[in-house]
Parts: structure tokens; sequence; C-alpha cells
């Protein structure tokens, strides 16, 4: 991209204090049109003539910086008056976040530029005349109201203060051969929540309980003297006494600290954003009385359209999908982070890879995941290796399996979802790459032996201090080594590109994977070996499966490898009645056992509060982990029967065969696709089941066995119970 602007920054000797840079400039002609390029080092608000630019919050958003940095691009012609006056607020952002702890020598050397801005106004004037507004030594900077802002920490901010621009910005060198024009979807301000109580804990403390836990921001009204303070905590749930829980934010503030002006006056924070169902007041304006309408919650989350809806009889399974609508809302803020509220918020490919056909049913996730993609590309090693979190903070030396994967995965399922190869040419190159680095780091040919990895992570199987289930690590390390060599297979004939090499690879993969595993020792490796199709009798290893679950006392052991296809591989080959009787269970270990303790998103463990209402240890507990929310694929899937083919990829054409179950009196599934709205839905009427099916195009539906070759249309069809 050509950027002529320069790079400006401050210099105060407080380096919290957040700057605000100013430009006053007059016009002299009627203007035609005008646009605002504008990037940071950290997160930004932009304004003219006081009028908040654009809808994006926390722009430029969160890429591999040393590589990747987006420039928004905003038309303001109606902002522009006589006299303007433009400024551009900075605060830390993901740029010059500590990040935990977790940053390395890279990250911190990429730090070592200040926090700044560059922007250029273009205007074009009624004569055909141009006139360029660019950042350079002649802007002003002050400190601003924002005392401090920070990702993980929040903010502090004085109302007080008013920026007196006695400094001017000083020019930097900062980077230019790193700006792209924005890929993602915008961060904004998507839902507004209401409090639906205001309560006293048992320690007689106030609460505010907005009914929801979600990502983003409070926004406050006041009528208040100079000096009153607003001061709020956050929490995501509360203890088993009722009180407010903030243990598991480990060593993040999520500080909410206002000083008021005189006035009534609305304040919500710019700069940062918080995971949380509650809000602690721990001060508030003494004349004032604390009520609902002083309090809003505002969502913030990737700009998503919603795809698919899923209702039922079951009140507890519409709870579910609306758990797993929240989490994937509350983690997709630009990265799809693994939570939303501690130390962490990071990008873990392994969660990503988990969800991803989950994710493309529930929301137009193709701009989003196509972005993250390229981001996975501009971090990932010439070895192949690819980063456990993305943009990579850890810079870990040794790439994992199921987490790596997303290499390979992420983009087929986007590709399978909505029919554009594009993403499949973009990351084709990233995809052979990741196979490269399998194939010469393994310690025995055609396996994955010998790596480090995070195995099935949180298994219930998992011995006793061990995050780690049970199932052998080379052994699922080797059966994601023969899954994305499969898929790449696939990605290449696509593009046309020469597989034989592949092909050869995957052959020999699935030949050793045979002779070397002929027995499966957990529900997990049952799992990957049936549904990647590596085992000699898939049959037989489905149906150990299901003795394995009946053995566990009618229940998963399974971790985050082996969750997402668990319900698959029994509906797969016959026991669709079991996988119906795991998806249903309201006991734990299940998918609605968090829901009998009042989730409203998905925990990232099945137990995070356990039966007695105690805690799971504090160090790795979110509510808002959405990975085992991709039980929601087999109910697109499945249960409701959507099936997207591989040869029609994006529903050109589309595959139904729901599965019934006598525990539903009703399901209702819609899925909206490039080519139309797809509707499956069956029920019970008198002692017939009814399906009803509507398809945009050309579909085989499949009813008890039988298929039916169809045009688009809407159909319905009977059947005996």
């Amino acid at each position: 991209m050509m950027w002529d602007a320069k790079w400006i920054c401050s210099t105060f000797e407080n380096k919290d204090v957040v700057p605000v840079f100013s430009k006053c400039f007059q016009l002299s002609q009627n203007v035609k049109a005008a646009q605002l390029s504008v990037t940071a080092l950290g997160v930004y608000e932009a304004e003219l003539n006081g009028q908040r630019i654009g809808e994006f919050v926390l722009a430029p958003g969160w890429t591999a910086y040393e590589y990747r940095l987006q420039v928004q691009r905003y038309d303001v012609t109606e902002l522009l008056k006589k006299d303007n006056q433009l400024t551009i607020l900075v605060g830390k952002g993901w740029y010059r976040n500590p990040l935990a702890d977790w940053v390395r020598h890279g990250q911190r050397k990429l730090m070592e530029n200040p926090a700044g801005c560059t922007a250029q106004l273009m205007i074009e004037y009624e004569d055909g005349t141009f006139e360029c507004i660019e950042t350079d030594e002649s802007w002003d900077v002050s400190e601003s109201q924002v005392r401090f802002s920070e990702i993980y920490d929040g903010e502090i901010v004085d109302a007080r203060i008013k920026p007196a621009y006695y400094q001017k910005a000083v020019v930097f060198d900062g980077p230019t051969h790193t700006l792209i024009e924005t890929e993602g979807e915008e961060i904004r301000e998507m839902e507004t929540l209401v409090p639906c109580r205001i309560f006293m804990t048992p320690k007689q403390e106030t609460v505010i309980d907005f009914g929801q836990n979600l990502t983003g921001i409070v926004e406050v009204r006041v009528n208040a003297q100079a000096g009153d303070i607003v001061d709020l905590s956050f929490a995501e749930v509360l203890d088993k006494e009722g009180n407010f829980y903030t243990d598991n934010y480990r060593s993040a503030k999520a500080q909410y600290h206002y000083i008021c002006t005189s006035g009534t006056q609305t304040y919500k924070p710019k700069l940062t954003f918080y995971g949380f169902r509650y809000v602690r007041v721990n001060a508030f304006p003494s004349q004032m009385t604390i009520n609902k309408e002083c309090f809003k919650a505002i969502a913030l989350y990737s700009n998503m359209r919603q795809t698919g809806r899923i209702s039922s009889s079951n009140v507890m399974l519409n709870q579910l999908f609306q758990n797993v609508l929240w989490g994937q809302k509350g983690n997709f803020v630009d990265v799809p982070t693994d939570c939303p509220q501690r130390d962490e918020r990071l990008g873990w490919t392994g969660d990503a890879q988990v969800f991803v056909k989950t994710a493309c049913l529930n929301y137009d996730v193709e701009k989003f995941f196509g972005k993250w993609l390229q981001d996975l590309k501009a971090q990932q090693h010439e070895d192949g290796y690819v980063p456990h979190v993305v943009p990579d903070v850890l810079q870990n030396p040794n790439a994992s399996t199921a987490w790596g994967d997303a290499a390979v995965i992420c983009p087929w399922e986007v590709y399978l979802a909505y029919g554009n190869p594009d993403i499949l040419q973009k990351q084709y190159e990233s995809m052979c790459k990741w196979i490269h680095y399998i194939t010469t780091h393994t310690t025995t040919p055609y396996l994955w032996t010998g790596g480090e990895h995070y195995g099935d992570w949180l298994g219930l199987d998992a011995p006793s201090g061990s995050y780690k289930g049970l199932s052998r690590e080379d052994f699922i390390a080797s059966a994601f080594y023969a899954r994305s060599v499969e898929l790449t297979i696939k990605a290449g004939r696509v593009l046309n590109r020469d597989v034989c090499e592949l092909k050869r690879l995957y052959h020999n993969i699935v030949k050793t994977f045979q002779d070397t595993y002929f027995e499966y020792r957990t529900q997990t490796e049952c799992v990957l070996a049936a549904h990647f199709h590596l085992a000699k009798d898939p049959h037989k290893a489905a149906a150990q499966l299901k003795d394995k679950v009946i053995e566990a006392g009618v229940q998963l052991e399974t971790g985050f490898v082996g969750t997402p296809y668990l319900l698959h591989v029994l509906s797969d080959y016959g026991y669709a009645d079991l996988a119906y009787t795991l998806l249903l269970k309201q006991d734990y270990p299940s998918w609605l056992y968090p829901i009998t303790k009042g989730a409203t998103t998905v925990w990232e463990h099945w137990d995070g509060i356990h039966e007695d209402g105690t805690f799971w240890s504090a160090d790795m507990n979110s509510f808002n982990h959405y990975a085992y929310g991709s039980v929601c694929d087999w109910i697109y899937t499945k249960a409701a029967g959507i099936q997207v083919l591989e040869d029609a990829p994006g529903y050109q054409r589309v595959r139904i065969a729901p599965i019934v179950d006598q525990r539903l009196d009703w399901l209702s599934v819609h899925l909206k696709t490039r080519y139309g709205l797809i509707e499956s839905s069956w029920r019970k009427q008198e002692n017939m089941w009814r399906y009803d099916i509507t398809v945009p195009v050309d579909a085989e539906i499949v009813i008890d066995g039988q298929t039916h070759r169809l045009t688009k249309g809407s159909y319905c069809f009977f059947l005996n119970q």
C-alpha cells in the first residue's frame, strides 16, 4: 500500500495516559467528497468536529502486527464544516498489551514503537481539485481524559480534564511496509442489554445482573458533581453463597473507574472491553439512587450476519443453542479467542479448528476467518510450523497436533460452507507447509511421533493432576496428520494442483496407522479412528465407542479433540439413540449440565461449577469458552440433516437426511446460504412423524433410508412412528 502520511506520537512522561492528537483546518470551497484513512499502533477512536467517525470499535483490530497492520477508510463528507477539528485518541490496545507477561522478545521489540497513529484525509472539492491533510509534526497532542486504558486491565477516565493542546506531536519511524487494507469484519456495538435485577449480596455488595454472560462494555448515565466516582468490577458468575466471584479473571484487573464532571453525563469505555454477566458497584455518586435506568451493557463483537437458527420442543436444548451463539459472539472479537474475560483472550488455533464448522453454520464468517487465516499464514514459519495462537504472542517452539491443523481444517470448512475457492487459493501453500512440518519433524515415517502436544485437552479421562486425557498423543497426532493430508488433497483437486505425492503420502500414513494402532484405548481414540476413516473396520471402532460410552455410565469422557466428532460417529454407525442420550443428558458431564447451573454461555470445563456449587480451580475456569459448542454442527447436519456436498460446496446442491428421536416432540432448523434459505423440521403428529423441508436448490432428501431427488421447493413427508 502506498502511504505518504507520517507516524506521530507523544512524549508524555506518564506512558499510561492516553494521548489525543488534533488537527484544526479550514475549508474555503464546497466539498464533493472526503475520505479519512487511518491506523494506529494500539487502538484508536477518531472524531471530526466532535462526531465519532465510523462504527469500528477497537480499530484497527488485532493482526500479526509485524507483518500486517490494517488501515481503515471512512467517508467523512457529511461531517466536514468550514472550520474543522480532527482528533484521534490512541490507546494501548493489543499492540502494546503485555499479554499476561507471555510476550516474548520478538513482540517486545515490536512494542518499542511508541503509541501513535498515522492518517490522511483526502478532500475532493466540487471544482475538481484535491487537498490532502496528513499526520505530521504540525499536529497538536494533548493528554486526554483517559488516564489509563488496557485490554486486560480496563480503563480509568477523568471527565473533568479538558485536552489542552500545548504540545506538538513528534514524528517517528513507524511501519509503512506492513500496512494493508482492512480485511476482517469491523468490531461494533452490536446489542444493548438492560439489567434484569439489582441486588445486595450476602457480603452487602451491590451487584447488577444483566442476565447474560457477554463480551462488551457498560454505559453509565448519572447526574453527578465534579469529582464523584463511578467504579465498577466485573464477574461472570456468583459463588455458592451468592457473592461476587472474580478469581477466575486471574491477573486481569478489568477496571472501570470514571471520575465525573458536573451535571448529567453518559460514559462508556472506548478502548477496552470486558467479559461479564455481573457488575459490582464499588462507588457511585452518593446523591443518586442506583437503579436499572443508570446502566446498559453493550455487546461488542465482529459484525457477522446470523445464518443459522435451531429451535425444538426441549427448552434446555434451545438454551444450549443460545449459549453457543453467545459464546461465538463473545469470542469472535476480530480474532477467534478462547475466552474474553481473564488475562488471556488469545486466538488459540485448536479452539478455532474445533469450532469452525459450527461457526460457519451459526454466522457468515467467511470474511472473519479469511482475515485470521492470513495472519496464521503470515506467522507460519518457513519450515511449516503453525503457532499455538494467532496472532502469536506465545512463540512456543513446538507445534501441536489439532492446534496447528487449523491451517488445513479451517480453510477447508470455510470453503465447504461458502463455496468460494479463493480461501483455498490463498491458504493452499500454508496447508502444504503444515504437512511438510509434520513430515520432517516426526521420529517415525508416516506417523507423527515424538512431538509435544496438548493431547485430548481437558479430556475427562485425564489422570489426576493433568489437563490431558488418556488418549495417546502419538495416536492423536498421527490421526490428524492423516486428516490434514486428506483435506489438502481435496483442496488441491479443487485448485487443479498435482496431488500425486500427497496421495502416496496419505496411503502410507493410513497403512502405517492401521499397522501400528490396531486397538483403541479411549473414547477419543475410537472417535478419531472411525471419523477419519483410519480404522480397518470403522464399524467395529464405532461399536467399541458405543461400548466405552456405556461402560463409563452412559457418559462421555472426551476432551477438545474427541468431543466435536463424538455424536457424529455414534449416529453415522447406527447409534443415533445413544447420541441423542448424550446430547439430552442433564447431569454431569453433559452439554446441558451447565444450564442447570444457570449458564448462558458454554463453559471451558464440563464442571466449571461442581454439583455442590464449588468451582473448578480458578487458574483456568472460563465460563465463556466456545469449543464444546461445536456440538451444534451435529444438530444442524445430523438431527436436522442439512449436509453440504463436497462436489457442490456452499450448498449449490444439498442433502437433507434428518434423524428423529422420540424424546423431542419437534425440531426446526433454518440455514441461510448463498443460494437461499434451507429449512428442515420434523414433529410428532398423531402416530406419524411429519417432515417439512424447504430447499432453494436441487436436493436429495433422505427419509427413513429412502432417497428422494427433488428440485427447489417445499416438501412434506409422513412416516409412521
